[in-house]
């Protein structure tokens, strides 16, 4: 029996994406293999970070308790962590919806092809995070239309490339696309303008409810 190390699980509302707004059981595992500058649960990436061990009938029976048809898988990177397919899987068999928050840089493929495929929500990791060098750029080949790409911008420097990104793989005709500013460090009214300038049709800017109605640094939120 695969044992997974559990983070946290809690209800709250989607922050962020297509399902902003909406409630969600968050499952959040542990470990991550990217170092993002900006990265807000860092805390949960800690090779002595506390984790439940749990195995999926366990991860599905806490969700089922709460009454909530939405999951999702998060971190760290849940598709990092071996046997993710087997929990999708039993969370999906049982009538919930699945949406998984990766980070861009691990194949979808695997997780693309299983029987109950989940939502993804894949960011494409920009300049001011550090971390451009890690994305897996086949991944856009396998975002079909409820899928979601997401930009997390610091600087104008972040936008033009996140734009050059959407037009060289014609993101808008595939999937949901957004701009999400690193909290603190760039105006949204500045998105506002660079999407106005550069006529970027169907990409949307979103900020984090979570960041709005909670302290911005709270956890299990």
């Amino acid at each position: 029996m695969m044992i997974y190390k559990v983070a946290e699980i809690f209800s709250s509302i989607n922050g962020e994406g297509t399902r902003a707004g909406e409630l969600a059981v968050f499952v959040r595992f542990r470990g991550c293999n990217l170092n993002c500058s900006y990265c807000d649960t860092s805390w949960v990436n800690q090779p002595d970070t506390p984790f439940t061990p749990m195995d999926k009938e366990e991860i599905l029976g806490a969700v089922m308790e709460t009454g909530i048809r939405n999951v999702t898988l998060t971190g760290g990177e849940p598709l990092l962590v071996p046997g993710m397919e087997e929990v999708i899987e039993i969370l999906g068999r049982n009538g919930l919806s699945v949406e998984i928050e990766t980070n861009g840089s691990i194949d979808l493929l695997p997780f693309d092809v299983i029987n109950h495929r989940p939502l993804f929500t894949m960011d494409y990791k920009l300049p001011c995070s550090g971390m451009e060098d890690k994305m897996n750029l086949r991944n856009f080949e396998l975002l079909k239309k409820n899928d979601t790409v997401k930009f997390v911008a610091g600087s104008e420097k972040d936008l033009e490339r996140a734009a050059e990104i959407i037009r060289t793989y014609s993101l808008t005709e595939r999937c949901h696309v957004y701009f999400s500013p690193v909290f603190g460090r760039i105006a949204p009214a500045d998105i506002v303008e660079f999407m106005k300038k550069n006529k970027l049709n169907g990409v949307r800017l979103q900020l984090q409810l979570h960041k709005f109605i909670w302290d911005p640094m709270a956890r299990g939120v």
